[in-house]
C-alpha cells in the first residue's frame, strides 16, 4: 500500500484531515478543589441525614461530590453540533 502525501489545499471533502486541520486548540485546565475532607458515616441513616443537610443525593457508592453541587459534565464534554 502506498500513502499519498497531501497538503492542506489538496484535502478532499469528508476526510478527517479536512475536518480537523485548522481547528483551534482546545485547552481546559484541570479543575482543582480548594480543599478536600473525608467524612465517615457509621450508618446509612447518618449518610442520608448528611445528604439532606447539604441538599445533595448521596449513596453508599458515592466517592466524591462538589459543594455546592456541580452537575456531572461527562455528557456535555463529548457533544458537538454540526451546523451544516
Amino acid at each position: 500500500m502506498s500513502e499519498k502525501s497531501t497538503s492542506d489545499e489538496e484535502t478532499t471533502e469528508g476526510t478527517a484531515h479536512e475536518e480537523w486541520v485548522g481547528m483551534p486548540e482546545f485547552v481546559q485546565p484541570k479543575q482543582r478543589p480548594f480543599s478536600k475532607i473525608t467524612v465517615r458515616f457509621e450508618t446509612e441513616e447518618d449518610l442520608q441525614e448528611f445528604a439532606k443537610l447539604i441538599g445533595q443525593k448521596l449513596t453508599p457508592k458515592t466517592r466524591s461530590i462538589w459543594h455546592p453541587h456541580k452537575p456531572h459534565r461527562s455528557g456535555l464534554v463529548r457533544r458537538w453540533i454540526d451546523e451544516s
